[in-house]
């Protein structure tokens, strides 16, 4: 019995290895958006924490001195450059800039906005924070 390839449901969605690229960076901005969400909510509980008095200030303070506070800032930092360069990627595209001119649409209907153009942003969006993350972790872990 063959299966029939595009009905594989969630599991087909999700695969990254289907669709390329361009599917890791679907992934990739929700999971940052829901990370940067999270971060927002605790960072706002964190710095309220100052309305408790400077001893409260200072406990909340010590979380992020230690190496797991060190490595979560890092990965908020990457999160951040990544959330925000895809999204500027995203932005232009959908400005239509970079995608270069519409075509008719013939068989095998190869979608001319995912162009080596696009592909070659999302690679670099990656690689910015990549080196974001680095950096952090010199500047966090650093003497």
């Amino acid at each position: 019995m063959k299966r029939n390839e595009n009905k594989e449901g969630i599991k087909g969605m999700a695969n990254p290895g289907r669709y390329g690229i361009e599917r890791v960076s679907y992934w990739l901005m929700r999971i940052t958006g829901l990370g940067l969400l999270a971060y927002f909510i605790g960072h706002i509980y964190e710095t309220a924490s100052i309305l408790s008095g400077k001893a409260a200030w200072d406990s909340m303070l010590e979380l992020t001195q230690t190496t797991q506070g060190h490595i979560f800032l890092t990965l908020v930092i990457g999160m951040c450059v990544f959330h925000t360069a895809n999204g500027i990627r995203l932005m232009f595209a959908h400005g239509g800039i970079g995608i270069g001119k519409p075509t008719r649409p013939d068989y095998p209907y190869l979608p001319h906005s995912m162009n080596m153009k696009n592909k070659l942003c999302i690679y670099a969006s990656i690689g910015i924070a990549a080196l974001a993350m680095m950096y952090g972790l010199s500047v966090l872990f650093g003497e």
